[in-house]
């Protein structure tokens, strides 16, 4: 059960998508949420720290404005956490980006869920890195919510991208809270030969989901990898999904995050909120 549920408040983007959302989603779950807002302070303002006490006056300037900026994002949250009488607490950061995504990593660990908006490819900003930091760095479920998300949300009709693959079997368990309260649920089995029989066989998660007492029922996808993305939110607006359950591919080398092809395609052409799990 998400109990403990984490969102990020951006500071440089619209913010109502994650206020609406995550809001809605701790008001039906009865759950806390704790909203961290970052306001950005330039990465050249920490180098002349070493210029001495005048310049780390500056930076520590430039700090507080930060925290000012990271203050004013949460004002909204927290007008809107007492309208709906949901448990929540506000934490506002100022911090160069890189400070700020490894501490938005650790808080992550520490919750059940954390909910955060979808990066939007066209804007350059540090809040568009800071959801794929958190993806890599939670160790758990990520909620991503479409920068078009508005109103209640919900997750009756439910899709999971299933593959056979550990991430894909770590975003079902991670999904587990959300699939036991669903009305249907729907196995899009991707690229699955037709004699496909092994253990990690849609049909096998078919019956593994039954034993739970879940309603599934399974719609094969076959497609090209550069198809596979437009074709599984094809199938979300035909079966009329409220939520799709996917592995979030990628790795990291030399502290540089890199998504598998289909994962960095869903995040910028997503239609419906979308939980990852790396």
């Amino acid at each position: 059960m998400y109990k403990d549920i984490l969102v990020h408040i951006p500071t440089e983007r619209p913010m109502r998508a994650v206020i609406d959302g995550s809001i809605s989603l701790a008001a039906s779950l009865n759950a806390h949420v704790d909203a961290v807002a970052v306001g950005y302070v330039a990465s050249t303002a920490a180098y002349v720290m070493e210029g001495g006490a005048a310049v780390a006056a500056v930076f520590e300037m430039e700090r507080e404005r930060a925290v000012e900026r990271a203050e004013a994002a949460l004002a909204v949250f927290r007008t809107e956490a007492a309208n709906a009488d949901i448990s929540s607490t506000c934490h506002p950061l100022g911090a160069i980006p890189a400070d700020a995504a490894t501490s938005l990593g650790e808080m992550a660990r520490l919750h059940d869920l954390s909910v955060v908006l979808q990066p939007d490819p066209e804007q350059v900003t540090f809040d568009n890195d800071i959801p794929r930091e958190i993806l890599f760095q939670a160790g758990g479920p990520v909620l991503f919510l479409p920068y078009t998300f508005r109103g209640t949300f919900k997750a009756k009709r439910i899709g999971i991208c299933w593959d056979g693959s550990r991430v894909a079997a770590r975003a079902l368990r991670d999904a587990a809270t959300f699939l036991a309260r669903a009305e249907q649920i729907v196995i899009l089995a991707i690229n699955e030969p037709d004699t496909a029989a092994g253990d990690v066989s849609a049909s096998n998660l078919a019956r593994h989901l039954g034993r739970r007492g879940l309603s599934t029922h399974t719609v094969s996808l076959t497609a090209a990898r550069a198809d596979i993305q437009p074709t599984i939110l094809s199938l979300a607006a035909d079966e009329n999904l409220d939520l799709l359950v996917m592995g979030g591919y990628g790795h990291s080398r030399l502290q540089e995050r890199f998504l598998g092809g289909v994962t960095r395609a869903m995040l910028e052409a997503m239609t419906i909120p979308t939980l990852m799990s790396h």
